[in-house]
């Protein structure tokens, strides 16, 4: 019996459809298309005729000839077990492979940028001169494709959906020509950020779907949005050939003036448990004609589950991409309930997966943690915090990746892009890769360079022998393979940029997100209801001065002075003038205040250690309770370990902020100032609250969001997944490591601004959110 397959033959971005026979095979497509069938009990598969592959026919079912030999070897069948499948493979590869697996590109805009860190060139010269096509592969992704067998890729921006989708195919259309035809995997960061000046309408798309951030989900208090979110993010992302999420960040920011505290979900290990695991299952979980097996399919996205331990008690709330915040420490011996995100969460999914497909470690040195030999290292570095407690303890055996440019060597202690060998500084770039193998981790983010892992290699052997060494590196490419594998990526690495333009971004997916972000704003304060306010009223916004500075790369940023928020999505709300006495009320947009990140160079040209404090308020801040000596400390760029800041002075870079209000209060002669805060850090409400009738505080929204709760449009029911210090002296006493311990500002209504705390039009939120996350914080 002849059984006929219909193929859907994509060339230029065009379908067209022919007919394949179990004997009969087309032929004669153009050069640069891609292949598509499939039949009755057989999944959809893809191929380039240019990667030079077969299709066997093998009792009438169809199977990729990866490797060329005419034969159907398990990796190659799709009906075996993933472990059957990986675990083949990788005997399959040779070291120089697996080595190339093991590797976890740097940050790929496409087309490549002409300058700066993520530079690539197009036959040598940058994009615009080159006359390439933008989802043309750069000369440094063919390198590392080709010369380095590296497979996982880092895409950060993108021109377009549709070119996103056109390079993935290109990429992978390479790839499948060579060797054993292993795909790419490619990956993403966070990527569903609001545009703050882009108005929403129903019907309409986008680039992408637009969420409030991270910490703005953990406001909704309701896990069913991070599981609505995951499920959307996942489909936009594998429109995008995107198979890894570098998320969740599920650190306890426990520290409220954690530079990454933006970024995760708050500090409470209840709420963020139970985010975690919605989160995860939302991008991991694939139903009904998608799913392959066990929960995954092909819209699945494996979760790379971010920063294991914890990352969110450096001393002082500095941050351990720079030297200067290595240390994460533990004042209050609550290592433990930082792991509770990992444990109760992440690998205790809800969803058939299981748990999460991947763990990011932190850079931290967690200081004084390892139980067993006593090192303070990095925690990829760290065998005790790896293999005994995350993968012994704790059972995990899915695939571990440390964070990026862990293994260079460092230049300084206050540059992002500087290497990060906490701890290790004194060994060579490929003995730090042995120790990371030895404790337990199987991919090194960052590097595109395979030669320090066959130079790991090389001592394993000498220290274990050949088979040993080779061992280990097949358990590590083992656990790579199957998150490929149960993605489909082998079966259909290939998309249609035309499908992939109507996804990403499209209406249904953008009305989702912007009712996220309407559930993430919340209000603080409301004396005399005076919201919502009556739509048509005329307003004044005041202008919001930018200083002149340097982002978190080093890049010089221009000096600003501009309305904070679009004044055409305004003017369909009120009427704005720019003369305060002729307004009923002012509306002050601020940012929480930013006082960089500890360290100064003025200080350090000037004789002193560098270390300054962290500030959460706008007014100068000189620390007076700070600790001194410092819990932890030391490095080979500094010739002292004591990191104390005692007596100095933090200056905010936004201090301005604080100015507009109190002079908008001046100039407003008793009308009401409405104050709009944008959190990325808590913040010490003290020095504005009294001058505002009403406070909005949100992370990240667009300003649509805004001005439909301001008018009434929306009810605000949103509540503080952080604590609002009463001072800095609440900040200072407080542990590092211990959660909503900081003492809780109380404004002129006698509310407390307290994890867990928001208003609506009726007054305090009093819910069944409260009721199950209000209770004592969780301790392990």
């Amino acid at each position: 019996m002849i059984r006929t397959i219909t193929l859907a033959v994509l060339i230029s971005g065009c379908l067209s459809t022919v007919s394949w026979s179990q004997t009969g095979f087309p032929s004669g497509v153009k050069n640069g298309s891609i292949l598509t069938f499939s039949s009755e009990g057989v999944p959809t598969m893809a191929y380039s005729t240019q990667s030079g592959l077969k299709i066997l026919s093998i009792g009438g079912r169809a199977f990729k000839d990866l490797n060329r030999n005419g034969k159907l070897d398990p990796y190659e069948d799709w009906r075996q077990p993933v472990e059957v499948r990986a675990k083949d493979l990788a005997s399959k590869m040779s070291i120089e492979q697996i080595a190339g697996l093991m590797l976890y590109s740097k940050h790929q805009p496409i087309p490549a940028a002409a300058g700066g860190p993520f530079a690539g060139t197009y036959g040598g010269k940058v994009f615009a001169q080159s006359g390439a096509n933008p989802a043309d592969l750069s000369d440094q992704q063919r390198e590392f494709l080709t010369k380095d067998n590296l497979r996982h890729v880092l895409i950060t921006s993108v021109q377009s959906p549709a070119i996103a989708a056109e390079w993935n195919n290109n990429a992978q259309a390479l790839v499948e020509g060579m060797g054993l035809g292993i795909p790419i995997n490619s990956s993403s960061d966070p990527r569903h950020g609001t545009r703050a000046d882009a108005e929403y309408n129903a019907g309409a798309g986008g680039t992408i779907s637009m969420w409030p951030g991270s910490v703005g989900l953990a406001a909704t208090f309701d896990p069913a949005v991070a599981k609505q979110f995951g499920q959307i993010a996942a489909m936009e992302y594998r429109a995008l050939g995107i198979a890894t999420a570098l998320s969740p960040q599920v650190d306890l920011a426990t520290d409220p003036r954690w530079y990454r505290f933006s970024g995760t979900f708050g500090e409470d290990p209840r709420l963020t448990t139970d985010l975690t695991r919605a989160y995860i299952d939302g991008f991991q979980t694939s139903t009904g004609k998608k799913e392959i097996k066990d929960g995954w399919g092909y819209t699945s996205v494996n979760a790379m589950v971010k920063h294991w331990p914890g990352g969110g008690s450096g001393e002082a709330g500095r941050d351990a991409h720079y030297g200067y915040g290595k240390y994460a420490v533990y004042p209050g011996n609550n290592f433990d309930a930082h792991l509770l995100p990992f444990t109760e969460g992440a690998f205790k999914l809800n969803g058939k997966t299981s748990k999460a497909a991947a763990v990011m470690p932190y850079y931290t040195i967690s200081f004084g943690q390892d139980k067993k030999n006593g090192e303070n290292v990095g925690n990829s570095y760290n065998k005790y915090l790896i293999n005994d407690l995350l993968r012994g303890q704790y059972k995990y055996d899915g695939v571990v990746c440390t964070d990026w440019n862990i293994t260079a060597d460092e230049t300084a202690v206050d540059v992002f892009l500087t290497g990060k060998p906490w701890g290790v500084e004194k060994m060579t770039v490929g003995e730090r890769h042995y120790k990371i193998l030895l404790a337990g981790a199987d991919q090194f983010g960052g590097n595109n360079d395979a030669g320090p892992v066959m130079e790991a290699y090389k001592l394993g052997v000498r220290d274990m022998g050949e088979a040993a060494m080779r061992a280990r590196l097949e358990k590590s490419a083992v656990r790579l393979l199957q998150n490929m594998f149960r993605t489909g990526l082998f079966e259909n690495p290939y998309l249609n940029p035309v499908e992939s333009q109507r996804v990403v971004g499209q209406s249904e997916f953008m009305q989702a997100g912007y009712q996220a972000q309407l559930k993430s704003v919340v209000m603080l304060k409301n004396k005399g209801n005076v919201l919502p306010l009556a739509k048509g009223k005329k307003v004044y916004i005041p202008k919001r001065f930018t200083p002149a500075g340097r982002n978190f790369l080093g890049m010089e940023t221009p000096e600003k002075l501009e309305l904070p928020v679009s004044l055409a999505i305004a003017q369909k709300y009120f009427t704005v003038t720019d003369k305060p006495e002729e307004a009923d009320f002012a509306l002050a947009f601020i940012r929480s205040p930013d006082s960089g990140g500890g360290y100064s160079q003025e200080d350090a040209k000037a004789g002193g250690t560098g270390y300054v404090p962290v500030s959460l308020q706008y007014n100068d801040y000189t620390a007076q309770d700070s600790r001194d000596p410092s819990i932890a400390g030391g490095d080979p760029l500094e010739k002292f370990t004591n990191r104390t800041y005692k007596g100095k002075t933090a200056k905010t870079i936004n201090s301005r902020d604080l100015d507009m209000v109190t002079e908008t209060y001046a100039k407003m002669n008793g009308k009401p100032v409405i104050t709009i805060i944008q959190l990325a850090n808590p913040t010490v409400c003290r020095e504005f609250e009294p001058q505002s009738r009403a406070i909005l505080a949100h992370f990240s929204v667009q300003d649509q969001a805004l001005l439909e709760i301001l008018t009434g449009v929306s009810e605000p029911s949103a509540l503080l997944p952080l604590v609002m210090p009463a001072d800095m002296k609440a900040v200072e006493v407080q542990a590092e490591d211990v959660p909503r311990d900081v003492t809780p500002y109380v404004d002129s209504e006698k509310h407390r601004y307290d994890f867990g705390y928001g208003l609506n039009w009726k007054g305090v939120i009093q819910d069944k959110r409260t009721a199950t996350y209000q209770k004592p914080a969780l301790r392990k």
